[in-house]
């Protein structure tokens, strides 16, 4: 977990470079986790629901937010909370590093400016050849109809 002290000594999680994000703008609780753990399932909150408020945040560059906001998909509320749900182990502080992994991959991919694409366009010789393999095809489902023709 690449966590760093900043000048308040509030914990700071470092996602990129450039990018930072204040402790207290994650907002973490445990609730109880489906799946395998035996008794220990029903008796110790180990999930984590990880809560990051992406709208409001100010650590967030704005091109940034948009593309993170395209990427949460359903993770994401109408708000702009970004919920991420950890449940993987059965240990509530695995779960919760993971959580934060999560989160900081998610920014990571969010951060990587999007290639633009170049317009190109067919060679002839890949023109010819799609339309060979239609006059073909088409040939083949002409030889399989019914008709007969006797003249």
């Amino acid at each position: 977990m690449r966590l760093a002290h900043g000048p308040y000594t509030c914990l700071m999680l470092r996602v990129t470079p450039g990018i930072t994000i204040p402790e207290r703008e994650i907002e973490m609780s445990f609730i109880r986790a489906s799946g395998p753990g035996g008794q220990n399932v029903n008796k110790v909150s180990t999930a984590v629901q990880l809560r990051f408020d992406v709208a409001r945040s100010s650590s967030l560059p704005d091109a940034v937010r948009i593309r993170l906001s395209a990427l949460a998909g359903h993770r994401m509320s109408r708000d702009g909370v970004l919920q991420i749900t950890a449940q993987r182990f059965r240990s509530q502080e695995r779960n919760r590093n993971d959580a934060i992994e999560r989160l900081v991959a998610l920014i990571e991919e969010a951060a990587r400016p999007v290639k633009p694409r170049k317009a190109t366009r067919p060679s002839r010789g890949a023109r010819a050849r799609r339309l060979e393999g239609k006059r073909r095809r088409g040939d083949v489902k002409r030889s399989r109809s019914s008709r007969v023709d006797f003249t």
